[in-house]
């Protein structure tokens, strides 16, 4: 299973719901890796998204522990239980979880590829995601050149665990 998400400095990756910044390439990045694929993520992170709706062209796999809650055109599972009985459905390399913070947390150990756009700067922020730098189960496999989006730089970098 892979992981993909956006950090900065300290590996936050977001603050009061919201992304830290969006960047058109990282978002286009985003949309290459999962479109036709499998993606996993908490309910607090399905309801940032436009209108609150799934990713199109993508199954969603929802994790909330609300019984009663449903949304168009998404699977729902309610604990890791449900959530590994219905990842059987798919090719492991297929699967990407998306967020939020608990969900990656949970996930992590679950998973073998991780790819993270490091943001070269510190933004005030309240989720985090783990420092795969400071963990010995994860090495940097692949790291892109120097990107730019305006005056900010940022790396496309690929961890793969050992």
């Amino acid at each position: 299973m892979n992981l993909i998400v956006a950090v900065d400095e300290k590996w936050a990756i977001g603050n009061k719901g919201n992304l830290l910044i969006r960047i058109p390439a990282d978002h286009k990045m985003f949309a290459q890796e999962t479109t036709g694929k499998v993606v996993v993520l908490g309910r607090k992170t399905l309801e940032t998204f436009p209108q609150g709706l799934p990713l199109k062209n993508r199954t969603n796999i929802i994790l909330s522990s609300d019984r009663n809650y449903s949304v168009k055109d998404a699977i729902i599972v309610h604990d890791l239980d449900e959530l590994k009985e219905e990842l059987k459905k798919y090719k492991s390399e297929d699967v990407y979880v998306i967020g939020g913070q608990s969900v990656y947390e949970q996930l992590e150990p679950w998973c073998d590829t991780a790819h993270v756009t490091k943001i070269d700067h510190i933004y005030e922020a309240d989720a985090y995601f783990p420092n795969l730098d400071k963990s010995p189960e994860w090495e940097i496999a692949l790291t892109s050149d120097e990107q730019n989006y305006f005056d900010l730089t940022y790396h496309f970098v690929k961890y793969v665990r050992k």
